[in-house]
């Protein structure tokens, strides 16, 4: 997939309500599309684990923002995946305990948190087309992208697909959460196109993303070749 006329990476911004299939449905586009995808919740997550394994009380705002600050970090893209590594390692098993997953919340609430991970999360770009997914990357993190969507499903469903994954989470809870924090809050941004998939498969929600983001490639160049827009992102 090309680059827009201005040479700029095109972003494709993803976000959703936990367990709505962001993550399984970004990775079927990225690939559909040969796009990078950036996991931003894998960002958080990182950074949880090392409060944790720093002993960090992840409830301590300033405490987690001292510690966001120090950590030694850096990007890197693997097989189409960027991976946030703390002092050249990547955690990848850690990252996915109930421990983690427990303190996430509190540390992506901190607004210093989300000011160095939006940083950090735009210098992704350098490694080309993004697919990136998260719960703020269209209203905070690339508000400027033209490609936003947003994934959602009924509380049931979604709840119903925590429990096949064997994991238990109050994900009313986590919606209020993550809808009320003062820092970037989860909500739809602007031209989002709203996919809710309580009653479609991955593919069928992918395949509505791949399709509308290609029409809509195609009529921009289409555009571009005609000189009609510029500026495209």
């Amino acid at each position: 997939m090309a680059q827009t006329k201005t040479g700029q990476p095109i972003v494709i911004a993803i976000d959703g309500t936990s367990a709505s299939g962001k993550s399984t449905n970004s990775k079927l586009v990225a690939n559909a599309l040969g796009f990078v995808h950036v996991d931003t919740g894998a960002m958080y997550r990182t950074l949880a684990w090392y409060c944790l394994k720093q002993r960090v009380e992840v409830q301590d705002a300033r405490a987690v923002a001292a510690a966001c600050r120090r950590w030694k970090t850096s990007l890197r893209c693997e097989d189409n995946h960027v991976q946030l590594l703390v002092e050249g390692y990547y955690p990848t098993q850690e990252i996915r305990t109930a421990e983690v997953s427990e303190a996430v919340p509190h540390v992506a609430a901190v607004p210093k948190v989300r000011d160095w991970m939006k940083k950090t999360q735009r210098e992704c770009i350098k490694f080309g087309n993004l697919v990136m997914e998260g719960r703020d990357i269209g209203t905070n993190v690339f508000p400027e992208t033209d490609f936003k969507y947003f994934l959602d499903a009924h509380l049931e469903e979604r709840s119903r697909r925590r429990a096949a994954e064997g994991v238990q989470e109050n994900l009313a809870a986590r919606d209020q959460r993550d809808s009320q924090r003062a820092a970037a809050p989860l909500m739809i941004a602007l031209g989002a196109k709203v996919i809710n998939n309580s009653q479609m498969t991955s593919e069928q929600t992918s395949g509505v993303i791949i399709t509308d983001i290609k029409k809509r490639l195609a009529e921009r160049q289409k555009a571009e070749a005609t000189g009609q827009t510029s500026g495209v992102r």
